[in-house]
This record gives C-alpha cells, structure tokens and sequence, in this order.
C-alpha cells in the first residue's frame, strides 16, 4: 500500500493511491486547516470530539463519501474537491459536531450541500457509478440487477431532483431512511415520499426505456 500523501489546502489531491475504477484506493491526509497545528492533533473542539477524530472519520469513509459525490457529480475531479472541502467545512464548523457520532453525518450532509451547489452553478447532467442498483425490497429485488448502466442514468436524470437525492442516498450510499432524513434536512415521512414516488417514478422510466 502506498503512503499517503498530505494535499495543500484547498486543493483536490489527484494522484493518491491507485485508481480502481475511478475512484481512489487510497484516501489522501485531510487538508491542513490553518490554525489546526496550534490547536494539537488531540486538542479538544468546541463540543464533544477532537480534531483526530474528524480526520480518522475521514479517512476511514473517504471512498464512501468520494462515491456519494460521485452519484451527484460528473467527474472524479470535481468529486475529489467537494470531498476535501466538505472536510474544511466540517473542521472549520467542528463547534456543532456536539456528538463524535455525528460526525460522518455532518461530512455527508456537507458533500451533498456541496455536491448540489456545484451541480447549480455549471448545470450538468447526473453521471452514476458503474454499479447496479441495489438490491430492494418485494417487487423491486434482483430487478435493477439487470438492467444497463445507460438505461439507469437516462431514467435517474427523469426523477425530481429530491426523489432522485432520496434513493441515491438510500440505495446506493446504504443510509437508512432516518439518516437521509437528517443529511437532506427533511421528515422522516418526506423521505418515505420521495422514496416511494421515486422508485415508482424510476420503473416507469426504465420500462420506457426498454
């Protein structure tokens, strides 16, 4: 495994670890946040958690949160910077993180933030990951299994942009319903809506296709 290397701030690291289908084995070190080396790596934040823990969080979910981006976004680049700008964000805000639990979930939160106002400002089309939609529940299990990849992103660009957010985050980022809930910042019973008007939505789409 090669070493990981430490990016300069604000700049998406391109080159670390070996790319495997597209994405970084490797996930580079954080970006070094000014004021952080006189704060101490286990100096305390704010409220509840320490700066090691941010950065191990991190690290340790760096693929996972490079993929979530990578379903909203439209190339590794462009997924990279959001990455390691949710990462200064959440550090720079580090106060609200009142439970070290939660701190994934504001990273997640903070990349789709970051991922729709990229997607805004440049007002491209939706590119999925090469991977078949997972597994669902009663009629939908094993179907998306077969079908193309093209097939999928032409239906998924069909969808509303918040049902389209709902099961990239509930089928492909694996949250359960409450934790999409919290990251898009609606109901539970908005989630469970968008969900199921989306997956509707989304067989329409593909029998259209087919």
């Amino acid at each position: 495994m090669l070493p990981p290397r430490i990016p300069r701030p604000r700049a998406a690291d391109h080159g670390a670890g070996t790319v495997r289908g597209g994405l970084p084995v490797i996930a580079p070190w954080p970006v070094r946040v000014a004021g952080a080396e006189r704060e101490g790596a286990d100096a305390p934040m704010a409220v509840g958690t320490t700066v090691d823990h941010l950065t191990e969080t991190y690290r340790a979910h760096y693929r996972s949160l490079l993929g979530l981006a990578a379903l909203l976004l439209d190339d590794t680049a462009s997924c990279e910077d959001v990455v390691q700008e949710a990462f200064i964000r959440v550090h720079s805000a580090r106060s609200r993180v009142r439970d070290p639990e939660k701190t994934l979930a504001y990273l997640r939160q903070t990349v789709v933030n970051l991922s729709r106002s990229a997607l805004r400002r440049r007002i491209l089309s939706l590119k999925l990951l090469a991977k078949p939609m997972p597994d669902m529940a009663s009629a939908e299990e094993g179907a998306y299994e077969l079908l193309e990849r093209d097939q999928l992103k032409a239906a998924m660009r069909k969808l509303q942009r918040r049902q389209r957010e709902v099961l990239v985050l509930r089928y492909f980022a694996d949250m359960t319903e409450a934790q999409v809930a919290q990251t898009l910042g609606i109901s539970l019973g908005s989630v469970k809506a968008y969900g199921s008007r989306g997956l509707a939505a989304l067989r329409v789409a593909m029998e259209a296709t087919t």
